[in-house]
């Protein structure tokens, strides 16, 4: 895999994306559309610079991430993740081959154990702090796709030999 400025400055770019996103949803609880928008829209960009062919790369890359959106948005529909949560990720699976994307969803499940985690310690330490009535814990998931998306970015460029 060659790495060209276009490639890296798509990279770079997604990078940034990620890491404002996490940032967004750790202090408002919601992840714009225009940041998975303009994540989305920079994958036909990065299969173009990746060489990626119509059939059957780009088309598979295209169902797959559907075929997350909708799993996802299954977990949106009884209210366990938002719906910025379920389109970021589905805006990563266009991005990410197969593989990946599987270690990706494995790394973003278990960051996001660990949000949760801290969040319910938080919760906890804040009402015996404040007393009163628990409102419900809204947990920035973002935060745990943001860290499991630049997990599986780094790979390719601190693992040359590793490309799956």
């Amino acid at each position: 895999m060659e790495w060209t400025i276009v490639r890296i400055a798509l990279i770079g770019a997604l990078t940034l994306l990620l890491v404002a996103a996490g940032i967004e949803d750790v202090r408002t609880r919601e992840i714009a559309d225009r940041k998975n928008a303009a994540i989305a829209l920079l994958a036909p960009l990065w299969w173009w610079a990746s060489g990626l062919s119509v059939w059957p790369d780009i088309v598979v890359q295209l169902a797959v991430a559907a075929c997350v959106f909708f799993l996802f948005a299954q977990a949106f529909r009884v209210g366990m993740m938002g719906g910025g949560d379920v389109k970021m990720i589905a805006a990563l699976a266009l991005w990410l081959p197969l593989q990946p994307l599987f270690r990706m969803l494995l790394i973003m499940s278990i960051a996001g154990g660990v949000v949760t985690f801290a969040m319910i310690l938080d919760h906890r330490s804040r009402r015996r702090r404040q007393g009163g009535e628990a409102r419900p814990i809204e947990v920035p998931y973002g935060v745990a796709i943001a860290v499991a998306g630049l997990m599986i970015l780094r790979e390719p460029i601190f693992n040359p030999f590793n490309h799956t």
